[in-house]
């Protein structure tokens, strides 16, 4: 299998060019499509004495690097303006990859307070407890408390652009400066806000997350994880917790993947047209009690969002309640027609799910989210008007 000779630099290509051709390769059939190639092994050279069983190579062996998984990795690359990509099973894979390859005993770790749940356990219990890891976790839209909580032991910085859940915004460039300025990399969980929306590597990220599960599938079949970053970062990354701990990616679900990122220009469209006009539309109802998201100028980042995002949008994601106890919540999730209740977010179909008032990660959270629990609303690929209307009724036949 071999590129064609012909084939133009997918950095030079535009957004929507680079979605659909970056990472393309072809075989003998000629076939527009990278082939599914689901063999785990390949057939070695006639002397294969000096091939190392732990390479990251192609050609060798699926958990290594296989056919499917180099075309998704030279994809997101492109697409993260990145040296270097590499893909796991799932997006919790790839932060536990970093952490795995990149943070060592006696390291310490920032992690921002609001923060995806699996991040969360990993670093208040799996990895404190079990290998000696520092973290502390720190309100990463406070500039002056992140300096404060830097130690000469810190090596990573662990944030989110737009957080999960709240939608607090982070100001990557200027936490950038400052863990390289204190010898640290950073390290952004950019599953919410993904590309061409937002490059993170562009405001100074070392280091790039995606659960692929999400937006860049966008289909809700398929589940990956993925880091892009510097080939100095990734190597390792692919040698040890690719390799070696054997995170890889299934050869079907890379193609997945493949094939749904063809479309993410144009689906991010109508993600972010649609989310700004449901919270446009949701904002001055009496019966939400509370609303954010990035894109409304009552949100507490919304000027450093815009900024941020350059007029890009303000991502597809919002945190909102109903006026009354968790028991309203439940009742006007159940009373949607159209918008789904489940987890996950990034889909095709728009997603709701309702979180409790408990636990020490809701304790970081904003007050009226400790309250009254929240409603993580991600807003899918229907009809705008649609999507406006079932939240309207919901509403009436909750609270009529």
């Amino acid at each position: 299998m071999t590129d064609r000779p012909d084939r133009m630099d997918a950095g030079t290509l535009g957004d929507l060019s680079a979605a659909v051709h970056a990472g393309k390769t072809m075989d003998s059939t000629r076939a527009l499509r990278t082939p599914l190639v689901m063999a785990n092994s390949f057939e070695l050279p006639e002397d294969p004495s000096d091939i190392s069983w732990s390479a990251t190579a192609p050609g060798l062996y699926t958990r290594n690097s296989g056919v499917n998984q180099v075309a998704l990795e030279e994809k997101l690359a492109a697409l993260e303006d990145g040296e270097e990509a590499v893909t796991l099973a799932s997006g919790v894979a790839a932060l536990h990859a970093v952490f795995f390859t990149h943070v060592r005993r006696g390291d310490h770790v920032l992690v921002s307070d609001v923060t995806y749940e699996a991040t969360w356990r990993l670093w208040s219990e799996l990895l404190p407890a079990r290998y000696g890891l520092a973290a502390t976790f720190v309100d990463m839209s406070n500039l002056d408390a992140v300096r404060a909580a830097l130690r000469p032991e810190t090596r990573l910085l662990c944030v989110e652009p737009i957080a999960n859940p709240t939608t607090k915004v982070a100001d990557i460039a200027a936490l950038a400066a400052l863990a390289h300025e204190a010898d640290a990399l950073l390290m952004v969980d950019s599953t919410f806000t993904p590309p061409p929306f937002y490059r993170p590597l562009s405001d100074g990220a070392d280091l790039v997350v995606h659960s692929l599960t999400k937006y860049i599938n966008g289909h809700g079949d398929a589940m990956g994880g993925a880091v892009i970053g510097r080939s100095e970062l990734i190597g390792p990354i692919k040698a040890d917790a690719m390799v070696d701990v054997g995170g890889v990616i299934s050869p079907f679900n890379a193609w997945q993947i493949v094939r749904g990122s063809v479309t993410l220009p144009l689906r991010l469209r109508q993600h972010l047209t649609s989310a700004h006009a449901v919270a446009a539309a949701l904002e001055g109802d009496p019966r939400v009690a509370y609303l954010f998201y990035p894109g409304l100028p009552s949100h507490p980042q919304h000027e450093l969002a815009a900024t941020q995002f350059a007029g890009r949008g303000f991502g597809a994601m919002m945190a909102l309640a109903v006026d009354g106890d968790p028991d309203t919540q439940n009742r006007f999730v159940a009373n949607l027609r159209l918008i789904t209740s489940g987890f996950s977010l990034g889909h095709d179909d728009s997603l709701i799910v309702h979180t409790g008032t408990d636990g020490p990660r809701v304790a970081t959270y904003p007050e009226p989210f400790r309250r009254l629990g929240h409603l993580r609303l991600s807003v899918g690929l229907e009809d705008t008007d649609d999507l406006i209307a079932d939240l309207r009724a919901a509403l009436d036949a909750t609270f009529s």
